[in-house]
């Protein structure tokens, strides 16, 4: 943890030294320069584990062009990431020490599929496209889901911690308080969004949940216009940090609508996080953050509190940048 908490430090230091040059530009932007640049096609995702899943997502489109298979791939490499404890089975367990999963895929025609409180699958967000292309339905939770992952051939896991979880856990149980904390425990969903050059967009979104959560508990990530929502005719949004803040003003859903009322992406994500403040109270304790791309490649973030960064990939580069902050 501490060193993440160094990182988000240096995180827009390091920005600008990853492609000398090259992105400065759109570092600055957020600095408040000017707005409205805009790329085709263009990867966004949440977090520094953002940067190699771009870097998947990019590798998978240059090669396919399918901007599916590049959100639903690029996302994979960080649920398969052994050092990140907010997504995938190596993620830090519910109050019963157990680890649950929740994911969604969202394209442009509106096709969208998400599973929730699913165990020993390793890639839920697989899973949840398989619901979206496989099924008549949108969301399946629990059992049901990994029965459905069981029937479809995914590899069922062996269900235990891994080294660092079980570590956190065995620490968190002396005290058993739940008190977390910002940019560290409920922040690291990661959630994708990409435009392809044709226009078309899609965006994916996967997490292991809150930390010590209680069990059953589902958060934003699979809930379609919460944390991910998507539409080709105006633009894609997705959202990070505390789900239940989240999905009390359908977060992503607000940014694709405000979009389609004419706000810009940073000016539609900055009115979702005026929005949030309104409706939760305890906001200093609260982190959330939202990031956004319109049908014509312009994009915007914003974040209640500093300390959300995302990852950007475009033709000209790549670059980790720091969003700005409501405070």
């Amino acid at each position: 943890m501490s060193d993440r908490r160094k990182f988000l430090k240096n995180s827009l230091l390091s920005s600008t030294l990853l492609v000398p040059g090259a992105f400065r530009g759109a570092v600055d932007k957020w600095s408040g320069l000017k707005n409205g640049e805009s790329h085709k096609p263009l990867i966004l995702s949440t977090w520094n584990h953002g940067m190699p899943a771009n870097d998947k997502a990019w590798e998978v489109l240059e090669k396919s062009g399918n901007i599916v298979d590049a959100v639903e791939q690029g996302v994979m490499v960080t649920e398969n990431d052994l050092k990140n404890l907010s997504v995938g089975l190596q993620g830090l367990p519910d109050r019963e020490g157990i680890v649950t999963l929740d994911a969604s895929i969202m394209k442009g025609d509106g096709s969208c599929g998400s599973v929730c409180f699913v165990r020993q699958v390793k890639h839920p967000i697989s899973l949840a496209r398989k619901v979206m292309e496989d099924t008549p339905h949108v969301m399946l939770a629990g059992e049901g889901a990994r029965q459905f992952a069981i029937q479809e051939g995914f590899p069922i896991e062996k269900e235990e911690l891994s080294p660092a979880a079980e570590k956190a856990y065995e620490k968190w149980k002396l005290k058993s308080e739940y008190k977390p904390v910002i940019n560290i425990e409920n922040h690291d969903t990661i959630g994708m969004i990409g435009l392809d050059q044709n226009g078309n967009l899609a965006g994916s979104c996967t997490t292991s949940g809150l930390a010590y959560k209680m069990h059953g508990r589902v958060g934003d990530s699979p809930i379609i216009g919460a944390g991910l929502y998507v539409d080709n005719e105006v633009g894609a949004a997705t959202a990070t940090g505390l789900g239940e803040s989240i999905i009390k003003i359908c977060g992503s859903f607000l940014i694709v609508e405000l979009m389609r009322q004419g706000r810009s992406p940073q000016e539609a994500c900055e009115e979702a996080v005026r929005r949030l403040i309104s409706k939760n109270k305890g906001i200093e304790g609260i982190q959330a953050g939202f990031l956004a791309v319109n049908k014509d490649g312009e994009h915007g973030a914003y974040a209640v509190h500093p300390g959300f960064n995302y990852a950007m990939h475009h033709k000209e580069g790549k670059a980790l940048v720091d969003s700005k902050s409501k405070f």
